[in-house]
């Protein structure tokens, strides 16, 4: 009797460590269950979009002429000033014109020469060599004049406005371009496009502006120029797209997104609120749903299509998306799909 009192205050410890190791379990279990995360999905879907891509560039001026005469030379008067608008063969500065006075003046003594001689030949009293001999002086100095003129009347080659003006009257030219003459209609805007669509730029193509300055707004442009070499560094080609500007608010300078449409294509496409981006980097992710849990995938993203995103890289097609409550999972977290 003695004996099974003592064998069961030995299996009495053990009994109630058992009770605890089996209440611990199901209170694990119970923790397991309660820490899955409730979330809503979406599916991930191939679907056909536009191949449309942007582009950062400045707007330029289609045409620049610096207003300089050939020869340094004291400036009489500028006929202009900055913002001016200027129009094709407007005189907009006078040089000295001191030597092409003197030039005239001579050109009219030889004309009076030649006329004399021409009368001399007639009746034989000169030789018809001396006659050319004067012909020859009144060419030549007859195109010296033309230059001098140019060269003391500047004028403007194109119809544009003075953005820069770097004398006063008075002063000596040097070096520096006494006027800047920009055209403003139509502007241009160079980008620099991957090599994989070398084939889809054609010039005429239409293209689409925003400007950081007027927020949404479109303006129209089209495909001028194709670059016809690719850099082997970037491996990206120049093209030049014209922008239109007939109501002059776009001005050199201004920074400009150009969007480009190279046709269709298939793409993933899912919900934008299920992309999050990686704290302290660029980096954008989502987190797909396997078998109960939640696994993190880093994406590339496309174009933003309203609320949607296309994908570049990282997910398929079919692939089960968090779109609610996925800020508080991690990789493997146990999931609970309450809505889709």
């Amino acid at each position: 009797m003695m004996k099974t009192k003592n064998r069961s205050r030995l299996l009495l410890p053990f009994l109630c460590l058992g009770m605890c190791i089996s209440c611990g379990e199901k209170k694990q279990e119970t923790v397991q269950e309660e820490v899955k995360v409730k979330i809503s999905t979406s599916v991930a879907k191939l679907q056909e979009v536009k191949k449309i891509a942007t582009y950062t560039a400045n707007v330029q001026a289609d045409v620049i002429n610096q207003i300089t005469p050939t020869v340094p030379g004291r400036i009489e008067k500028i006929y202009v000033e900055i913002g001016q608008k200027v129009s094709k063969g407007q005189l907009l500065v006078q040089m000295e014109s001191s030597n092409l006075q003197q030039q005239t003046t001579q050109l009219a003594n030889l004309q009076k020469d030649y006329e004399r001689y021409s009368e001399l030949l007639k009746v034989g009293g000169i030789a018809q060599q001396q006659v050319d001999q004067v012909k020859t002086q009144i060419d030549i100095l007859a195109a010296l004049i033309t230059n001098l003129r140019e060269n003391t009347q500047l004028r403007s080659p194109i119809n544009g406005i003075v953005t820069a003006r770097n004398y006063d009257n008075g002063n000596v030219f040097a070096q520096l371009p006494i006027l800047t003459i920009q055209q403003l209609n139509p502007l241009k805007a160079i980008v620099y496009v991957s090599e994989s669509n070398f084939t889809d730029v054609k010039v005429g193509m239409p293209a689409e502006i925003k400007l950081d300055v007027y927020g949404e707004e479109l303006f129209k442009g089209k495909v001028a120029l194709i670059y016809p070499t690719i850099d082997a560094a970037t491996h990206t080609f120049g093209v030049e797209v014209d922008i239109e500007n007939r109501n002059m608010r776009v001005r050199p300078g201004m920074y400009a997104r150009v969007s480009l449409n190279f046709g269709i294509k298939q793409s993933i496409v899912i919900p934008d609120v299920a992309v999050q981006k990686q704290a302290g980097a660029n980096d954008k992710y989502v987190y797909i749903v396997e078998n109960g849990v939640a696994r993190y995938r880093k994406v590339e993203l496309g174009q933003r299509l309203e609320n949607n995103y296309e994908i570049l890289s990282g997910l398929n097609d079919g692939d089960v998306i968090a779109t609610a409550g996925h800020a508080r999972l991690i990789d493997g977290t146990p999931v609970e799909v309450i809505k889709n």
